[in-house]
This record gives structure tokens, C-alpha cells and sequence, in this order.
């Protein structure tokens, strides 16, 4: 449920690169084998229990860049409401600011009405099953091949997820500037696979060995919001955004194949609109319920910078698992099969909307929002094929 004034509603051609690793070598028929998906957890979207997140209205909090501003602003609201300061959990910055506090039921009713919020949100439980097959690598694989490639040097990639190896021999990782969201560690290295698997098809280095990422040698930083059983919160990932509100320039790219498969959330998708008004560029994993994307968060959300991502395989077909709708999504990319970085600086196949948005993350580093297509989705069920992005 979310707390409001109004209370309880709960919700082509390839672009010329002198490319060191061989597309003779490409696997460009790999078999559209959607057993393995990147679906969700059990126990994703349970509410945690005297859990919230309080949301700013826009304005009251002056500063994107003060923590410091925020938490004497949360602690002189919550007194004047009667609450200790000491049940706050964590603050976070941003273009609204806000904080996670645990918080009884009426008060969570007292602070919704108060005249300096505008959302108070029960956080939950986000929660990723992560499905995997380790291989040989392939050097460039179809899906690189099919939406282009080229040199990423010197763009940033900010990656909201499980973490990335970071001795990963394929990936460029500021470490400096990785954070930890978790509460269990506070290193962003992966322990789970899923983001690493991410992070290469965004920006796995042209070299001699491995696999190619669509932005090769990009600089990539690991936001950690899930840990090794690839479970996190709903308000870790509302404070990675505050990070990259914070640390991120214009031009920068986030990727999120991550966010919620139990109803939505308007302050997730508040923070990501907030994010992408900056001018930095957002794709989004359009989700793999084979449901309308517009029931999902952050997929839902609409604005200029941001991209939803549905999946399709390598002859084209919309992917089963994929979600759909063209009020919200605004390009395909390949998310069935797809061969990338993982964990313990091995490789592997993984499916999902959860691949195909690092492809458009890859080409934003590339292009801006400069991005063309070739070809549509076939058999999208919408009625209104999605066009394949492509550089």
C-alpha cells in the first residue's frame, strides 16, 4: 500500500570497429531455449513489517547532493509528529530526498499527512531467481552482433543490481565509486552472478579473449542492491538512485534489470523520473511475467531519458517470458540465450528482460538517445511490434 494525503491505496549495419575478437566465431543461430529465465524470487514484493519509505514533496529538501540536509530534515519532521528520531533506518538524497524508517501503522498515517510529504510507501522485499548455464565463451555472440558494437572507452555505466565481480578479467569496474546498499556486506562485489552476467553485455572489454559488450571497455560501477540469494529491498534501490543523483553527470547511463513484480511503486518510480531528469539515461528491464508493462515499477515509468526494454530471441520472436505494451515500452533487444560475464571470472547463458536492457544500457553509452532500430519484434502480443534497437 502507499500512504498519500488520500490514504491506504497499495498497491544496420554495423558500425566499423577495429574489433580484436573474431564474429567468425559468433554463435548467430543460438537456439531459442527459454527453459532458464531470470524470473522472480519467492517472497518478491512481501511488505517488511514496520517498514516505510517516506518520500519528500518536491522542494522541501534544498540540496541534491546533502545527506546531511535530508536527515536533520526527517528528524525535525518526524518530532514534530511526535516520533523518535531514532527509527530511522537510512536517508537518501535526490531531487525529492526522503528516508526508511521503521514506523508503527498510525504513525505511517500521521507522517502521510503531513504538509512536507508526499508519499509514505511500505518498503518490500525484491527478490530475483538467478538461473544460469557456465560455457565456454564465444568471443562476439549473435545478440552483440545483432544490435552493433562499438568503443565504450570513457563513458560510465552504473549498474543497480547484484553487485560485479570486480576481478572479473573482461570488465573495467570503478571500484572507488561502487557502493553497497545491503545491510549484509559492504562491498559490491557479486556473489550471485546476475549483475556481472549484465555488466558484460553493457561493457565487456575488446581483447582476445571472452565476449564483447556492446559498449566495450566502458567504465562500470556496482551499485549492490541484492545480495547472493539475489534478494534486497525496495528502498535499497531508492538509495542507489539518490547515489547516482548524487555522483552521476549528464550522459551517464544506469541500467536497472531489477525492479518490482508485485503491483508498483510510485516512489521507485518517482526517483527513477527524478534521476533522468538530470540527463542521465536510463534502460529498464520491461519484466518476464508475459503481462502488460505498465503493472510493473520502474518499467511503468515514463519520461524523457528513460527506455523500457522488452526481450526478443535470435530469429526475432518476442520472447515468451517478455512483458509488453507500447504505452511504456520503447525498444526490443535480444534477451533469450544471451552469452555473457559471470561470476568467478567465468561466462554464461542467461534469458530475460534482464539481458535485453544492458543491450539499449550499451547503446545509450554509444549514442545518446540517438538510437535507430532494425526490424520489429515478431509476434508481439500487444499487436504493435516494439523495434529492435540497434546502432
Amino acid at each position: 500500500m502507499i500512504l498519500r494525503k488520500a490514504f491506504f491505496l497499495f498497491i544496420p549495419v554495423l558500425s566499423v570497429l577495429a574489433c580484436q575478437k573474431d564474429a567468425s566465431k559468433a554463435s548467430l543461430t543460438a537456439p531459442a531455449d527459454e527453459d532458464c529465465v531470470q524470473l522472480k524470487s519467492l517472497g518478491n514484493g512481501d511488505t517488511i513489517p514496520g517498514q516505510y519509505i517516506v518520500l519528500y514533496q518536491s522542494g522541501v529538501v534544498g540540496s541534491v547532493r546533502s545527506e546531511a540536509t535530508v536527515k536533520t530534515m526527517s528528524e525535525k519532521v518526524l518530532l514534530k509528529n511526535n516520533i523518535s528520531k531514532k527509527y530511522i533506518r537510512e536517508t537518501f538524497a535526490g531531487a525529492r530526498g526522503g528516508f526508511i524508517a521503521r514506523l508503527s501503522r498510525e504513525e505511517a498515517r500521521k507522517l502521510a499527512s503531513d504538509e512536507n510529504i508526499d508519499i509514505v510507501e511500505p518498503d518490500r522485499v525484491v527478490a530475483l531467481s538467478t538461473c544460469f548455464t557456465v560455457v565456454a565463451p564465444r568471443l562476439i555472440t549473435w545478440n552483440i552482433d545483432r544490435v552493433g558494437y562499438g568503443d565504450g572507452t570513457g563513458k560510465k555505466a552504473w549498474v543497480i543490481d547484484s553487485g560485479i565481480d570486480f576481478a572479473h578479467p573482461d570488465l573495467t569496474v570503478d571500484k572507488t565509486m561502487s557502493k553497497s546498499f545491503i545491510s549484509s556486506t559492504a562491498s559490491a562485489d557479486d556473489e550471485n552472478g546476475h549483475g556481472t552476467h549484465v555488466a558484460g553485455v553493457i561493457a565487456a572489454k575488446n581483447n582476445s579473449f571472452g565476449v564483447l559488450g556492446v559498449a566495450s571497455g566502458a567504465t562500470l560501477v556496482s551499485l549492490r542492491v541484492l545480495d547472493k540469494e539475489g534478494k534486497g529491498t525496495l528502498g535499497a534501490i531508492i538509495q542507489a538512485l539518490a547515489y547516482i543523483n548524487a555522483n552521476a553527470s549528464t550522459g551517464d547511463v544506469v541500467n536497472m534489470s531489477i525492479g518490482e513484480d508485485e503491483g508498483v511503486s510510485e516512489v521507485l518510480d518517482k526517483q527513477v523520473q527524478a534521476t533522468a531528469a538530470r540527463g542521465i539515461l536510463i534502460a529498464i528491464a520491461a519484466g518476464n511475467d508475459h503481462e502488460a508493462a505498465n503493472k510493473f515499477s520502474p518499467g511503468r515509468a515514463n519520461a524523457s531519458n528513460i527506455f523500457t526494454v522488452s526481450a526478443v530471441d535470435s530469429l526475432d520472436n518476442f520472447a515468451s517470458f517478455s512483458n509488453y505494451g507500447n504505452d511504456v515500452v520503447d525498444f526490443a533487444a535480444p534477451g533469450v540465450r544471451i552469452l555473457s560475464t559471470y561470476m568467478g571470472s567465468k561466462y554464461a547463458y542467461m534469458s530475460g528482460t534482464s539481458m535485453a536492457a544492458p543491450h539499449l544500457a550499451g547503446l545509450l553509452l554509444l549514442k545518446g538517445k540517438n538510437i535507430i532500430s532494425s526490424g520489429f519484434a515478431k509476434n508481439d502480443p500487444d499487436g504493435e511490434a516494439d523495434p529492435i534497437a540497434h546502432y
